[in-house]
């Protein structure tokens, strides 16, 4: 099962809580990834520019920002990549997925930031690869929306 924790979501009229649990397990399931935790924390434009700048050397808000845990193997573009998280621990513990950072102000679809973050905390990465990513980005949002 993916757990799914949302910090700051307060403010936000939509997605709730439960759609946005139900993102994150759709594209866990596409990936094959059966357990996981993933925290979701909600941000304003300084605090997201902060990480941006920490983290990718870039001194401008961004959208979303996922920082992997437990890590991933990257796989050749055009393959999924290796279901390396998602594993149970000997406690029955689900790895730590990672950490996506979503700032409202700076996102047009707060269900594409999420599903983008999933998607690199899985290991897929659209700077490095073919348009895989970007297509099953749109892929699940349309199944998401059926």
């Amino acid at each position: 099962m993916i757990e799914v924790e949302v910090f700051g979501a307060g403010a936000l009229p939509a997605p709730r809580t439960q759609e946005l649990e139900a993102l994150c397990a759709a594209v866990a399931a596409r990936l094959e990834v059966a357990d996981g935790h993933v925290a979701i924390e909600f941000v304003d434009a300084p605090r997201i520019a902060e990480l941006n700048l920490a983290h990718r050397g870039k001194s401008e808000p961004t959208d979303v920002l996922s920082f992997p845990i437990d890590g991933v193997e990257s796989s050749p573009a055009g393959e999924a990549p290796s279901p390396t998280p998602g594993s149970v621990s000997a406690g029955g513990v689900p790895s730590e997925l990672g950490d996506i950072v979503i700032c409202p102000e700076h996102t047009t679809d707060i269900r594409e930031a999420v599903v983008h973050g999933m998607l690199h905390l899985l290991g897929m990465d659209h700077e490095t690869d073919d348009g895989e990513m970007l297509a099953l980005q749109c892929e699940l949002l349309v199944s998401a929306r059926r």
